[in-house]
């Protein structure tokens, strides 16, 4: 166990292209102590103490890069994002309010795991309270990014469904942190729970240009298993994100020639 002073950042390693709104956010919630130790207590709650998969830094980076990817393959697509919509904000906006929902989602954990997005929206919002105001010039910019990225760490959980696209983004992406290893749990406290043999299955989630929707999640894994993950998590938390209509899943399955459809919608 870590000395309760330790100061481990994590690096996102998330490319900004240009966006240096982005930039500046990832500088300043890498070397947020606060933040980072937040992750840590979401991880020993979660797993040390619930024995559930992992929840802290590497989940986060994994959610964030992966929400962030999905939207800028969407974005080549023209498809517009709610701040620029309702807001006529940019799709610089759009990635800050992605990151932001990425990285604050899980905070509640910290808490406790039941209703743990509820938990979320208060501790996310301190935070927005000192981040943001370094990105943004207005008041009134930085309470729309508020208001955006709250509704998506609230929305990241059932019972409640996503009312943009950043926010369904920030949803999908937190269920595709399912390759194998991913839950880090001993065998023997795993040897019963089927969302550990199931995630044991899945070798690779990739995120590919599609051909029939615009976006096509690729799953490979080595045994049938893996399927209970893919349909009890990745569909369950697509339907209803508003992003059923530009994905499509693919499950290869070794010794299987072709590959199973998805249908999310």
């Amino acid at each position: 166990m870590e000395p309760p002073n330790n100061e481990t950042k994590l690096a996102l390693n998330i490319p900004v292209r240009e966006n240096r709104k982005l930039e500046k956010a990832i500088k300043f919630i890498e070397n947020d102590v606060w933040l980072n130790t937040m992750w840590r207590c979401s991880n020993v709650m979660a797993m040390d103490r619930q024995k559930l998969n992992d929840h802290g830094p590497i989940h986060i980076k994994i959610v964030a890069n992966r929400a962030l990817k999905i939207f800028r393959m969407l974005a080549k697509k023209d498809v517009a994002p709610s701040v620029r919509i309702n807001y006529n904000m940019t799709d610089e906006d759009a990635e800050i309010v992605i990151l932001l929902g990425s990285v604050l989602h899980d905070l509640g954990l910290a808490v406790t795991r039941e209703k743990h997005e509820v938990y979320s929206v208060p501790l996310a919002y301190d935070f927005l309270k000192r981040i943001l105001p370094t990105i943004y010039e207005t008041e009134a910019e930085v309470t729309i990014i508020t208001s955006e990225v709250l509704h998506a760490v609230l929305t990241h959980h059932e019972p409640s469904y996503p009312y943009t696209l950043e926010a369904g983004i920030v949803k999908v992406a937190d269920a595709l942190d399912m390759e194998k290893g991913r839950a880090r749990i001993s065998t023997q406290e795993a040897s019963l729970n089927i969302h550990y043999v199931s995630a044991s299955a899945i070798e690779k989630v990739d995120i590919l240009e599609g051909d029939i929707k615009p976006i096509t999640i690729a799953i490979k894994m080595d045994n049938p298993a893996g399927v209970f993950q893919v349909s009890n998590l990745l569909a369950e938390k697509t339907r209803g994100s508003g992003l059923e209509k530009y994905l499509q899943v693919k499950v290869y399955i070794q010794g299987r020639e072709e590959p199973i459809k998805l249908d999310l919608e």
